[in-house]
């Protein structure tokens, strides 16, 4: 599952502690049924390459399983790119250049901005999505296993920060005439946690929305999802039938328990304005800074090369069944390791598309 912490900030700092937690229980209470459900699905026969358009081809019949599939396949490859163009986002947002003549400020801002440059650098990392999907299941395994122990590092090390960095001000841009407001991690403290307790809506600073539950509760439950990426590698698994089931149950018990105590840690510690203008503030707080930053880079690959690889499996599972004719034909080819590489390309190119 897609595991951020960064829109946890958000969520307390617009509905506060009490409709977060509200909000977590109601995301997944719906991730809950649907992960219910699949497993009831998977555990009922064998499977073979597609996830969950296997799964419902085969219990409704290929009408349903088609047209679903197809709605699985380009969500995955959307969500590829999306992944892709956010991660060059932050990118851009750590290294570009800063000024409008192209000059560099200060810090490390070496790359140049603009779309075309940003469309380069998306190139190139899905490029990398592509080398690794390409060269089969087991390095792909063995890349999002590494990015996970990376990910698990970074979360430890802000779960401590909590805990052994002192209270301190964070300057954020403001409308005040030096153009800077004081915002502040004060560590755990009472008075924190009562203000924070309850929501307190207002004009989003990135987009100048007002919020509202709803509108939050979209962000938050976009973070929530991701139950998909274990199914959809069904024909790769040697265990699909075991293995399905227990690790997307444990991902989700595991997910929904450290996003209610990020909840409850920056309810504690964090204030308000902190919270509300400053989507970044977990590097301001960080016994060091760049591991968030790594965190952010590593998770936001990970769920690119997971899209990208789930979207060329069920590519590949529909071209097996013959639902399209000959339309799809090249994608049933694979390697002689069975990585079925033109559903790969051609997925490949619908998201650099």
């Amino acid at each position: 599952m897609k595991n951020s912490a960064l829109p946890k900030g958000f969520v307390v700092g617009q509905a506060g502690l009490y409709q977060s937690l509200a909000m977590f229980l109601v995301a997944y209470f719906i991730i809950g049924m649907t992960v219910l459900s699949v497993c009831a699905i998977s555990t009922n026969g064998a499977l073979d390459a597609g996830g969950a358009y296997y799964m419902i081809s085969r219990a409704l019949g290929p009408e349903f399983g088609g047209s679903i599939g197809i709605m699985f396949f380009l969500a995955n490859v959307c969500g590829s790119a999306l992944y892709v163009l956010g991660l060059v986002e932050a990118v851009v947002d750590d290294f570009g250049v800063l000024a409008a003549d192209g000059s560099v400020g200060n810090g490390v801002h070496v790359l140049k901005t603009g779309y075309w440059y940003e469309l380069l650098y998306g190139t190139v990392i899905l490029l990398l999505c592509l080398l690794v999907c390409l060269v089969g299941a087991g390095i792909y395994a063995k890349a999002t296993f590494l990015i996970f122990v990376i990910v698990m590092g970074v979360l430890g090390t802000v779960c401590l920060s909590f805990f052994l960095v002192g209270p301190r001000t964070v300057l954020l841009p403001g409308g005040n005439a030096t153009g800077l407001i004081n915002a502040s991690f004060t560590g755990f403290r009472l008075h924190t946690l009562r203000s924070n307790l309850a929501a307190d809506y207002t004009v989003d600073y990135t987009t100048g929305v007002l919020m509202s539950f709803s509108t939050v509760f979209a962000v938050m439950f976009n973070g929530c999802t991701g139950i998909m990426a274990g199914s959809n590698m069904s024909g790769d698994l040697k265990r699909p039938s075991y293995s399905i089931p227990r690790g997307t149950i444990i991902a989700v018990i595991f997910t929904y328990i450290v996003y209610n105590l990020l909840a409850v840690l920056l309810s504690c510690t964090c204030d308000r304005l902190l919270l509300q203008r400053d989507y970044g503030f977990l590097k301001d707080i960080n016994i060091w800074s760049p591991l968030v930053t790594i965190g952010i880079y590593c998770s936001t690959l990970s769920a690119a090369m997971s899209n990208l690889i789930g979207a060329s499996r069920i590519l590949y599972a529909l071209a097996k069944d013959d639902l399209f004719g000959k339309a799809l034909a090249p994608a049933k080819k694979t390697s002689c390791s069975g990585n079925p590489w033109v559903a790969v390309v051609l997925s490949w190119m619908l998201v650099q598309a």
